[in-house]
């Protein structure tokens, strides 16, 4: 059996806990082939952002063409963008595809800080993108942003507002809870039509949380990929992600915020074989 052939479309982090280097962990634990074309070279660990190199544009054009040249794509997972032309770059790449292709765009606007990643001009480009694909999977921050009102406090909030956006735009999103306080970090899909599927989800108390909204929307990709409706897949998503940040604090991986354990399925279901 062949495996999903998926691509991310983002920047790095040379520590391994978010960006491409996460969505390839991510997509071979949902048993996907995994491939990456970079947007932004980011010089980063787990305490930060230290400096960000973008290649031409050009270069991102030809990355690319070389995948799409050579490989069927079964789906797309979209990460860190940075600015106009890449955004316009990557949204017409979008628009080259097949009908049916999944495209998961998990726009990163907002820094955990709370700080804007992008300029006005960027944003809209990003808000375009993002009525093009498939399913978003913003954070709370970045879904106030893409519906351009006030951050949401509840998860049932996050709810209305993504399912007046749905409806507008003709894309499906997942809400999800992770920055809400609470015992519970439940997750959602939202469809345009306003159906509300909403996945069940006890939060873990760590620190280790780096890189935990661009995994779950590769894992999401990935799986959309083999073949699950997207309520299937958030639900296989939210649970392999809840067992990687259980798991977390055994990694030992930096000083500051480190990464969620995306192994830890595979070699525990490895182990009782």
């Amino acid at each position: 059996m062949t495996l999903p052939r998926v691509l991310s479309i983002a920047g790095t982090d040379p520590t391994g806990g978010a960006g491409i280097h996460a969505d390839l962990k991510s997509f071979a634990a949902a048993g996907a082939y995994g491939m990456a074309v970079v947007t932004a070279l980011v010089a980063q660990n787990t305490q930060g952002v230290r400096s960000i190199h973008t290649p031409p544009v050009s270069f991102l054009q030809e990355q690319l063409d070389c995948v799409k040249d050579d490989v069927l794509i079964d789906a797309i997972k979209i990460g860190m963008l940075g600015s106009v032309a890449i955004t316009e770059t990557v949204s017409e790449f979008v628009s080259s595809l097949p009908d049916g292709v999944p495209v998961v765009c998990d726009p990163v606007m907002i820094a955990s800080s709370g700080d804007r990643l992008l300029e006005p001009a960027a944003e809209r480009a990003v808000q375009e993108l993002a009525r093009r694909a498939t399913v978003v999977t913003p954070n709370l921050p970045e879904l106030a942003v893409l519906a351009d009102v006030e951050e949401p406090r509840t998860l049932e909030e996050a709810i209305a507002v993504a399912s007046e956006w749905a409806a507008t735009n003709g894309t499906w999103v997942v809400v999800k809870g992770g920055h809400l306080n609470g015992k519970h970090a439940d997750n959602a899909t939202v469809s345009p039509d306003g159906h509300v599927t909403r996945v069940p989800c006890p939060r873990v108390e760590t620190k280790n949380t780096h890189g935990t909204g661009c995994s779950l929307s590769s894992a999401l990709a990935a799986r959309l990929a083999a073949g699950d409706t997207l309520d299937a897949a958030l639900q296989w998503a939210t649970e392999w992600i809840h067992e990687a940040i259980a798991h977390a604090d055994e990694l030992h991986v930096g000083k500051g915020h480190g990464p969620i354990d995306h192994g830890h399925r595979m070699r525990r279901l490895a182990l009782s074989e």
